[in-house]
């Protein structure tokens, strides 16, 4: 080994162990690398609205009319001038008494269980092709008018972080919360627990032909 690649492996060792040590004496949960992000920087990403009590939710304030305008700018080329749905893009209208049907027809004012979440969703995702760029007025006055066009609020409702948590949605409580089903309830154990060495599998898959196979070019292949 020539006397330029020993220079050059030593250097690459000591780094190495330069690194090593930098990272292990960091405090914990610090690698020696990146920055911390900084409360802004957090606030930026920390943007979700629970749906349920609208935890969440920012300052700010949207009714119907507005909300009709920025539709009619935003949002009416996709979901129709009146939330019929255009082509294959979502309806978000209609559909009430439909969820029994063969084909429901899951909009906001049949399907969905929180005025909060239509908030949460629209700040996310919309408009799909410039998501983030709305206020949160905006947002505010969209999810208003959205919730009149189902009927759900007046033409004269204000949508805010007080307001839109006690708008009742008529699918509110046909949700499944928790698991009613006894035997997947988890019940922790604090006292003559079970021990899992007395556990025996009693019921397997195997040999009972539950993924049937036909014979292609994969088979022959594994065959060869």
């Amino acid at each position: 080994m020539s006397s330029s690649v020993k220079h050059l492996a030593l250097l690459c060792a000591g780094m190495v162990i330069a690194a090593g040590t930098f990272a292990y004496g960091a405090e914990p949960g610090y690698y020696g690398y990146g920055e911390r992000a900084t409360p802004e920087q957090i606030a930026g990403w920390d943007i979700d609205a629970r749906g349920e009590d609208g935890v969440g939710l920012p300052a700010g304030r949207g009714g119907v009319i507005r909300g009709a305008e920025v539709y009619a700018e935003q949002c009416a080329a996709c979901h129709g001038t009146f939330g019929e749905g255009e082509g294959r893009f979502p309806k978000l209208v209609g559909g009430a008494g439909t969820l029994r049907d063969d084909r429901p027809e899951l909009t906001v004012g049949s399907y969905w269980p929180f005025a909060p979440t239509l908030w949460d969703y629209i700040n996310r995702a919309m408009p799909m092709a410039a998501p983030h760029t709305l206020s949160a007025d905006d947002v505010y006055a969209l999810t208003a008018y959205i919730l009149n066009l189902n009927d759900l609020v007046p033409s004269e409702f204000v949508a805010d972080r007080e307001s839109l948590p006690k708008v009742k949605m008529p699918n509110r409580d046909n949700f499944l919360w928790t698991d009613p089903r006894p035997d997947t309830a988890a019940k922790p154990c604090m006292s003559a627990c079970v021990d899992p060495a007395s556990v025996k599998i009693v019921s397997t898959a195997e040999g009972k032909n539950l993924t049937p196979r036909t014979t292609g070019p994969l088979d022959t292949m594994q065959a060869k």
